[in-house]
């Protein structure tokens, strides 16, 4: 497969400050995704865990910071367990629209995993809009 991206935008109601806080901030974080060990920050290696023991559960997802311009563009290496240690990347691009912000999602390098490409693509696509449900909730408040 030589088109393994994953893309989704969502709009909300709020200034790209407080999504991306939202994207960054380890509590904020465990609203809608998975709760963070700490707080995303740029050169940082980062996990994301289960919400069991009170956030200081398994890691579900994890990988490093390697881009974080504040409020505009959050970029990451990200694995999970099904990846066997394959690293992507996810991107965050938010751009101010008239109301409120655009938030785009954009998951590179799926096609580098050793099992069936699509198979993971369908899940992290569904994966990936369920949390962004979960995003556009938490944000509303």
């Amino acid at each position: 497969m030589t088109d393994s991206t994953i893309t989704k935008t969502a709009f909300f109601t709020a200034p790209a400050e407080t999504v991306w806080t939202f994207l960054t901030d380890k509590d904020k974080l465990g609203l809608w995704f998975h709760p963070a060990r700490a707080d995303l920050e740029q050169g940082q290696d980062y996990a994301l865990v289960s919400a069991k023991a009170g956030g200081d559960g398994e890691p579900i997802c994890w990988g490093a910071v390697l881009v974080a311009e504040r409020p505009n563009r959050l970029v990451y290496s990200f694995t999970v367990k099904p990846l066997a240690g394959v690293m992507t990347e996810v991107t965050w691009l938010l751009d101010e629209v008239q109301g409120g912000t655009r938030l785009t999602l954009i998951h590179e390098g799926l096609d580098r995993a050793e099992q069936s490409p699509l198979g993971l693509i369908l899940a992290l696509d569904k994966g990936w809009d369920e949390h962004l449900a979960g995003l556009r909730l938490a944000v509303a408040g």
